[in-house]
């Protein structure tokens, strides 16, 4: 994400990645670690621009959701696809406001999505560079749709990622583990993840890594808030019963927007400072039946009048379109879909972001 001044970098949760080798080896901050300027500090986990706050003198109208149904099929506009892909247009508003959204909808019982991403499995960085979607579109063979991703951030000429990252059984990067606003206390966050198993199941979950030797999926997230002391470390039993982390792809975001059906947007117990309660561009990956939902919309006024979402808008959308499960990904200017390497809608940087990470489909 864009480099940021050092008051912006101070007030993002995240970014307490930026010391990660200054970890004990548990894979946690020293309790006492001294802050270091960074030479170009970064802001993973807030947007780079103002977002439109939500205007609560213009409700979504609840009698009207845009369920599946209003959405158009525009999958011919870009080309030749495989039958198991569909491109959807939204309409001119969802959640009362005006709209500019696609949805790329995948058929998981004849395929699955792929992670692209930098290779950082111990939160230490990575000397690999971020990518643009349409660099990651050739280098991965041009699949037939792409999006963002995971959060990141740049410092001292490496590259970050604040997201969890499983390609094909590796671990790529897990879920930043630490969170501060003041580098003197510490929290522990647990942080939201979209899972295909090595069985074929799919989940969306939470998840804590503490080392290469302890990394848990829970069932519900550890309730810290900004505004209380930091909770204990996530263990096996903390907080509920843990499984081990175990994953065949797998992408991590925040907040978890839907789980099970019903609408989580746990962003403050996420601790993600991400404007979530501002409209902005955004990204996010959600299950539907046995269908994989992609979804994008664009924000900020690139368009004349489409400010974006919320992520509680985001979740009551695809909870609207069918989806039962969602995670939120990074948005703001790094919110991207390409199909057949078209871009669906204008960036809110003007241009392509470079990213830490992709999901797509071959």
């Amino acid at each position: 994400m864009k480099n940021t001044t050092i008051l912006s970098l101070l007030l993002c949760a995240g970014l307490c990645l930026a010391c990660g080798k200054k970890s004990t080896g548990q894979g946690l901050p020293d309790e006492f670690w001294p802050w270091v300027e960074p030479e170009a500090p970064a802001e993973p986990d807030s947007p780079a621009e103002p977002d439109s706050p939500a205007d609560p003198d213009s409700p979504a109208d609840p009698d009207s959701p845009a369920d599946e149904s209003s959405w158009t099929v525009v999958s011919s506009d870009f080309g030749e696809l495989p039958d198991y892909v569909q491109i959807k247009a939204s309409p001119e508003k969802l959640q009362g406001v005006n709209a500019i959204a696609y949805i790329a909808e995948i058929d998981l019982q004849k395929t699955s999505f792929e992670v692209w991403g930098i290779n950082a499995p111990t939160l230490e960085g990575s000397n690999e560079p971020l990518q643009t979607p349409s660099e990651v579109y050739e280098a991965q063979g041009k699949p037939c749709v792409i999006i963002n991703a995971g959060y990141f951030y740049t410092d001292s000429g490496k590259s970050y990622s604040s997201s969890l990252e499983v390609s094909n059984g590796t671990l790529l990067s897990p879920n930043i583990n630490y969170a501060s606003q003041d580098w003197k206390t510490i929290y522990y966050p647990t942080r939201a993840a979209f899972i295909e198993h090595s069985d074929g199941t799919y989940e969306v979950c939470w998840t804590f890594w503490a080392n290469s030797d302890t990394h848990y999926i829970y069932d519900v997230p550890a309730e810290n808030s900004w505004d209380a002391k930091p909770l204990q470390v996530p263990d096996a039993s903390f907080p509920c019963t843990a499984r081990e982390f175990e994953a065949k792809n797998a992408i991590g975001g925040s907040p978890v927007l839907l789980k099970g059906g019903v609408l989580k947007n746990t962003y403050k117990e996420e601790l993600i400072l991400i404007g979530a309660d501002g409209r902005a561009p955004r990204t996010a990956i959600a299950l539907k039946d046995k269908k994989l939902v992609l979804f994008v919309c664009e924000g900020r006024n690139m368009t004349e009048g489409v400010p974006g979402f919320t992520t509680e808008e985001v979740a009551k959308i695809l909870l609207d379109y069918g989806c039962t499960d969602a995670v939120n990904l990074d948005g703001g200017g790094s919110t991207l879909m390409l199909v057949n390497g078209k871009e669906v809608l204008k960036p809110s940087d003007g241009t392509q972001r470079a990213v830490a990470s992709c999901v797509y489909i071959k």
